[in-house]
């Protein structure tokens, strides 16, 4: 049995950014933000982050910058994932070195890869680390799905501990349970299907979410584990209208626009990312209001 790098809700964390960089300070107060409200880790430089816009330095930086401000209240994971195998081995050593407790890595993209290719290239970066390896499965972005079978010869590997499943397939998710059981822990990469992976044996779900309503998803997470399935469930249906609404566009378009809502500077989406329309921006304000988060 893999032990778990956390159990409940982590956070997508978006970054807020400046006209010339990452501002720091504002990423501080979102760190503290998710802190107090009880977040359960803290995933920096994930696709909410806007990582594929970062420079090298930008994107070492933050993963420093986290490390040491969270300074090992949470588990910080770091997002180190490239279709570069080489480049993914450089980013996830220096996460290593930075203090990260585990590393995200997705499955490449554009230039994709056979299945036999996915167990290579999450080998050779499992090889290259000694802390967890979590695969992080998003098809819709990547053009790549990880089978089960495929999860079944990586979770043979000691350090590949855990998936975000975003494939939204939850045969898929059974299957891969069925194959691996406790070998390889399962996170919901999806904030609309927490409780159906959690049923099914997930250790809880890297959200979006979290982003503004932490403590929110924390309880829901504490709920279904604690056996009360009903309170967890009429969380995951309550919020479903404001979770769609965080999806309307590309994410993290509505999320950062939710972030600012809250108060908080965070700055210009990076292109090719654009702002929320106004339609969708007054639905995501009014749901705010809806729920109490403002």
């Amino acid at each position: 049995m893999k032990k778990p790098i956390f159990e409940g809700a982590a956070v997508a964390l978006a970054t807020p950014f400046t006209a010339t960089g990452i501002n720091y300070d504002e990423l501080g107060k979102l760190i503290e933000f998710q802190i107090r409200e009880h977040t359960d880790a803290i995933l920096v430089a994930g696709t909410s982050g806007e990582s594929s816009t970062m420079t090298d330095k930008e994107h070492k930086d933050i993963i420093k910058f986290t490390v040491d401000k969270v300074n090992k209240r949470i588990p910080v994971i770091a997002g180190t994932g490239s279709n570069d195998t080489a480049y993914a081995i450089q980013l996830s050593q220096f996460a290593e070195s930075a203090g990260a407790d585990a590393i995200l890595s997705v499955t490449p993209y554009y230039n994709k890869c056979t299945q036999q290719g996915l167990i290579q290239h999450f080998t050779h970066i499992a090889d290259s680390v000694s802390i967890p390896v979590v695969l992080y499965n998003v098809p819709s972005r990547t053009g790549v799905n990880i089978k089960p079978e495929t999860y079944f010869e990586l979770s043979k590997h000691p350090r590949i501990t855990a998936v975000k499943e975003a494939n939204g397939d939850l045969t898929s998710v059974l299957k891969t349970r069925a194959l691996c059981g406790d070998e390889l822990n399962i996170y919901s990469g999806n904030d609309d299907q927490v409780i159906p992976i959690l049923s099914l044996g997930g250790k809880g779900v890297i959200s979006v979410l979290s982003n503004i309503a932490p403590q929110k998803v924390h309880d829901m997470c504490c709920a279904y584990f604690s056996g009360n399935i009903q309170d967890a469930a009429a969380i995951q249906i309550g919020w479903e209208h404001l979770i769609a609404a965080l999806f309307s566009e590309v994410n993290p378009i509505p999320v950062k626009a939710a972030l600012k809502i809250l108060g908080y500077n965070m700055g210009q989406l990076r292109m090719p990312l654009t702002d929320l329309t106004s339609e969708n921006y007054n639905t995501l304000k009014m749901l705010m209001k809806k729920h109490k988060l403002i």
